[in-house]
């Protein structure tokens, strides 16, 4: 069922989008200097997030993806996370970052990282578009933050509610949920 239009209010532009993205891929490319790094999306709601963010990356960058699962159809976290789509490439020895468009409770991220470490990478962060820490249920912090907000409920760029809304080009919070 769509959400109605009127209950939509915009929280981030996508001009604030961009620079927030521009200021994250300077800071990486900072932090990386001499270093290749290997971006870890985590699908489905980062990919217009690492689209744009691996573009503002100025050192040698690969990607690769994962996809887990903890909303459903629902709000909030179940605290069940299922893996559903594994890394393809080898992260053993690598830097590695795992890019987020938004920490929440902190569930999904918390089960990835922890996937991940056991795969003895050369170095493991996160870069979260978006932070709600408000939410937060366990002890996990992004390395890397475009944004933070309080409590609310937000879809575009990326953000979906049941797999709608991620092609709006702002971010937007809804009212009522």
């Amino acid at each position: 069922m769509p959400i109605p239009r009127e209950k939509w209010k915009i929280l981030y532009s996508r001009e604030r989008i961009a620079e927030e993205i521009r200021r994250l891929g300077k800071e990486i490319s900072r932090d990386y200097s001499q270093r290749d790094i290997l971006l870890v999306g985590v699908l489905k709601g980062s990919f217009l997030f690492v689209a744009d963010l691996i573009r503002e990356i100025s050192v040698p960058t690969m990607i690769d993806f994962v996809r887990l699962a903890s909303y459903g159809s629902g709000t909030q976290s179940s605290g069940i996370i299922e893996f559903r789509k594994e890394l393809e490439m080898p992260i053993k020895g690598r830097d590695v970052i795992i890019v987020e468009d938004i920490i929440d409770s902190g569930y999904t991220l918390e089960a990835l990282y922890n996937k991940l470490l056991l795969q003895d990478p050369r170095s493991l962060k996160i870069c979260s578009l978006i932070d709600k820490r408000i939410r937060r249920e366990v002890n996990i912090e992004a390395d890397y933050v475009g944004m933070t907000m309080d409590d609310g409920f937000i879809i575009g760029y990326g953000l979906d509610y049941n797999e709608h809304y991620r092609n709006l080009p702002d971010i937007y919070t809804v009212e009522g949920f």
